[in-house]
């Protein structure tokens, strides 16, 4: 790993090491079902690509595309995509039918909803996957308790209630939550649905991450119908790693030959993936304390397991943000220049964009920039992963100026 560090308060570690076997479990193949399976539940529309010509001439590049995941069923956020293909395929597993042979509204049959009726889905979230499974879990008639770390936003608890869980903010951080939710259904005999892996329990993360596949599979056709053959660079966000490393574990099957440049951004205080990097021993390495940031969907110091081996063998770029960089992004996207269209992106989803942003403007980042051969013919993707979950938040965010 070649490191850069602290410039703007930004450090970068690059990976001159980028080969690895690419995951089958990410491949066109195995997840040519996931979209299929999305599609049926009628909630479901392929969630819009936005492309920021003015932005991309200003910053001199080719083209900038955002994927505004705010519109994703109607739940702010990305996170349903995993959540219901996961909680499908336990629901399959209780009843033995084979997801390929169903849809969504399979589920809903009298006759099956009262097979299901007493299944209870437990997790811990920062806000966006617990209101996903509490939202998938009412939709079929099934319980579901949620526990939030300590800070959790008062909103974002209230969004999980009204739909029907029991949800709680504990008095510890993320990754205790997570313990605290493994307990409990462990204790009720639930069913763990939890978005990141750790030895023994890989399964359920598996099924979420290969949820997360649709949006990139929309994401590259969306590309190609507006003329571009194939993003050069994408932008991840990363909090245990489960979303970048899905994206990015099917955009390396489907690019095998030139795969994208990869960059994952974290903040600074919560930097599992980039600490995991920084150690260039090939083993995830966890972040401890209270993981404070503006980014709480970000905000978790365990690495997944399965995921982690992805972003270590294919992304060239590991980023450690100050939590300004997602808030320039916020108002970069709430405050578009020229004809480009507004994006309502929340903390954890404008991060990408704005380290693009400081990438292509800020001298002191030129050395960075030139190293992931960013320039007039770069096409960029990054996803916008949640619109405004606290709104109160975002207004105060979005009405400040840049600090750098």
């Amino acid at each position: 790993m070649e490191s850069i560090n602290d410039i703007c308060g930004i450090k970068a570690l690059l990976n001159n090491k980028v080969a690895g076997e690419r995951p089958g479990f990410l491949s066109e193949e195995e997840v040519k079902g996931v979209r299929k399976f999305h599609a049926t539940n009628e909630g479901y529309e392929a969630t819009p690509l936005v492309s920021l010509e003015c932005l991309a001439e200003k910053l001199g590049v080719s083209k900038i595309y955002v994927k505004d995941e705010s519109k994703r069923f109607g739940l702010n956020a990305f996170k349903g995509l995993g959540a219901t293909y996961a909680i499908a395929k336990l629901l399959c597993e209780k009843l033995e039918v084979d997801i390929e042979s169903i849809d969504y509204n399979y589920f809903k049959l009298p006759h099956v909803k009262e097979k299901i009726k007493d299944m209870v889905f437990v997790t811990a979230t920062d806000g966006n996957h617990g209101r996903a499974v509490a939202w998938a879990a009412a939709q079929l008639g099934c319980k579901s308790i949620v526990y939030m770390p300590k800070g959790s936003s008062l909103r974002r608890l209230q969004h999980i209630k009204d739909t029907g869980a029991d949800a709680f903010i504990t008095d510890v951080n993320y990754d205790d939550a997570v313990r605290l939710a493994k307990k409990k259904a462990d204790d009720i005999g639930g069913a763990l649905v939890q978005d990141t892996a750790w030895e023994g329990y890989e399964k359920v993360p598996n099924w979420i991450t290969q949820g997360y596949t649709t949006m990139a599979a929309e994401a590259i056709d969306q590309i190609k119908s507006d003329g571009s053959i194939r993003p050069t660079h994408i932008f991840l966000q990363a909090g245990v790693g489960s979303f970048a490393g899905g994206i990015l574990g099917y955009f390396a099957n489907v690019f095998k030959d030139e795969p994208p440049i990869t960059v994952i951004a974290e903040p600074e205080n919560a930097a599992c993936i980039y600490k995991s990097a920084l150690a260039d021993d090939g083993k995830p390495h966890s972040v401890t304390g209270d993981l404070n940031t503006i980014m709480a969907g970000l905000a978790c110091g365990e690495p997944n397991t399965v995921t982690w081996p992805i972003l270590r063998d294919f992304a060239q770029v590991f980023v450690s943000c100050p939590d300004y960089v997602a808030a320039k992004g916020m108002r970069l996207l709430a405050n578009p220049i020229g004809d480009d269209k507004k994006v309502i992106s929340g903390e954890s989803g404008a991060v990408g964009l704005g380290l693009i942003s400081l990438l292509l403007e800020k001298e002191e980042l030129k050395t960075l920039k030139e190293k992931l051969h960013l320039n007039e013919n770069s096409i960029i993707i990054c996803f916008s992963t949640e619109g405004d979950t606290d709104p109160e938040q975002y207004e105060a965010i979005i009405s400040q100026t840049d600090k750098q």
